[in-house]
């Protein structure tokens, strides 16, 4: 009988221990309580094993069922569906709507507190494409680092800048006379999905979506939100859909960052003044299936650079640095500035198109590791955010789309006239 327990309490430490390390904060107590109930039951059995001269056996029990809880909860874990609810598509195919524009804007989204369902999808789309990445048994464990973090900044602003820079910028466009087009907001890895938002859009009565990507590069979140939309099956529709691409050659864009530089120098000449761009970064072997996601993001900040060197920063002192993944580190290149005599630093989560765990905690966290006088200052000049030059290249970006759509609606126009004109003759 001493077995049967034994067998079911390593078993429970096993399901305990996933259940402590992946659920929300609130209910972190109550799985930690499961698994020292279940530890202490364990060792008292193992104590009665010892005085049976059987604790081989006792020992082999606990890890073997320990094992089979901790593998079957991990499973159980990772196989947790996308709850959020996509609404019915009630209008009929054919029909041509009301005339207006409807503008998804679509990033790429964190929830405000900690929720592990994003990374759950990343996990299942590397395995589908068969991309390397963590372990499945370890999985829970990088999980647990992410709500590690939630718990370390408190919340992230992610999902509430971005409800601000879609306010902004309908009202960059009410403020040129467009009283018409539509936006709405949508996120890969927040509520609503950007399938969802298109389905409210076409509900409504839109006669054409144009699909704002606002992210830095194309990569495979751009490709994930795109596959979501052309699973609802537009074309048969007749709704004519444009995507206006990242902002990774927006020359608006690269100008803030020479701004927002300028505006923190605090009187100090440019020359003593070091200025790192931090991107996000990807395996090597992502670059194998998403290349673009890689080489835009160093083509952006390269352009940056060439912006900050023509404005009179040195260009020994400006660099760039990986969040993931890639090298060079943070902290190298900031090293680096401080041997060559800067008194400065500034520091851009360049990739981060609004405020969120990676510019609240994973980069801030990896420039301070850097070696460095004592107070020396490091200022993190922050995520994109709601600055009028972000809303300014994202509306640049929808007008040309717009601009397209019009031009290919008037030459459709024409060739149905050019039809009828010979039928008639």
């Amino acid at each position: 009988m001493i077995w049967v327990f034994l067998s079911l309490l390593s078993f429970l430490t096993g399901v305990f221990l996933i259940n402590f390390l992946t659920v929300h904060p609130s209910r972190m107590n109550f799985y930690l309580n499961g698994v020292w109930i279940s530890v202490l039951g364990g060792m008292a059995i193992l104590t009665q094993a010892l005085v049976l001269n059987l604790v081989g056996l006792g020992i082999a029990l606990w890890v073997g069922f320990f094992l089979a809880g901790y593998t079957l909860q991990t499973r159980i874990f990772l196989s947790h569906q996308d709850p959020r609810p996509v609404p019915a598509l009630t209008r009929q195919k054919g029909e041509a709507g009301d005339g207006h524009t409807a503008v998804i804007y679509f990033s790429h989204g964190e929830p405000e507190t900690y929720d592990p369902i994003g990374w759950l999808n990343q996990f299942r789309e590397f395995d589908e494409q068969k991309i390397p990445f963590i372990p499945l048994l370890a999985r829970p464990f990088f999980v647990c680092q992410l709500r590690k973090k939630y718990l370390q900044v408190g919340m992230s602003r992610h999902r509430q800048m971005h409800q601000r820079m879609v306010k902004s910028l309908e009202q960059a466009f009410r403020l040129e006379g467009d009283i018409t087009t539509r936006f709405y907001l949508c996120f890969l890895d927040d509520y609503p999905r950007p399938d969802a938002a298109v389905i409210q859009a076409l509900n409504e009565g839109a006669s054409r979506i144009i699909v704002a990507e606002v992210f830095v590069s194309v990569s495979n979140h751009t490709q994930e939100g795109k596959h979501l939309i052309d699973a609802l099956g537009l074309e048969e529709y007749g709704i004519p859909i444009g995507y206006t691409g990242p902002l990774w050659d927006s020359q608006e864009l690269h100008r803030l960052f020479l701004q927002r530089a300028n505006n923190n120098l605090g009187g100090m000449d440019k020359s003593r003044v070091g200025v790192l761009l931090v991107g996000h970064g990807q395996p090597d072997e992502w670059d194998r299936e998403y290349a673009t996601e890689t080489e835009h993001e160093i083509q952006f900040r390269r352009s940056i650079m060439d912006l900050l060197a023509s404005d009179g920063y040195c260009l020994e002192n400006l660099g760039l640095a990986w969040m993931e993944f890639k090298k060079p580190k943070p902290a190298n290149i900031i090293e680096q500035f401080i041997q060559n005599g800067v008194e400065k630093i500034l520091y851009f989560p360049a990739a981060i198109s609004a405020d969120s765990i990676h510019s609240q905690y994973d980069i801030p966290e990896l420039v301070h590791r850097a070696r460095r006088p004592q107070g020396f200052p490091l200022v993190n000049l922050g995520a994109w955010n709601d600055d009028p030059k972000v809303i300014g290249a994202i509306k640049s970006k929808i007008i040309a789309v717009a601009e397209n759509q019009s031009k290919v609606a008037w030459k459709n126009l024409a060739l149905q006239g050019e039809m009828v004109e010979r039928e008639g003759d």
